[in-house]
């Protein structure tokens, strides 16, 4: 499997942490060099191992942002 490289370019917010210290963030980030994305996934304590995540342009967090302000919740 190849590397894959990221460099976490801002450090957005934290969402929530679970009991063995992950936490799911949202994060500004380049991967392999890309421009960076908006992305939302499980990191471990450092950033040295991330779970399965979701990776976003800025027009699709902004429509993601739309449906979450028409939501009733």
């Amino acid at each position: 499997m190849a590397d894959i490289k990221f460099e976490i370019e801002t450090e957005l917010g934290t969402i929530s942490e679970s009991a063995k210290g992950w936490t799911k963030e949202l994060n500004l980030i380049s991967w392999n060099g890309k421009e960076a994305k908006y992305d939302l996934r499980d990191w471990a304590p450092n950033h040295e191992k991330m779970g399965k995540g979701v990776t976003l342009s800025l027009d699709e967090l902004k429509q993601l942002k739309e449906l979450l302000n028409g939501l009733e919740i």
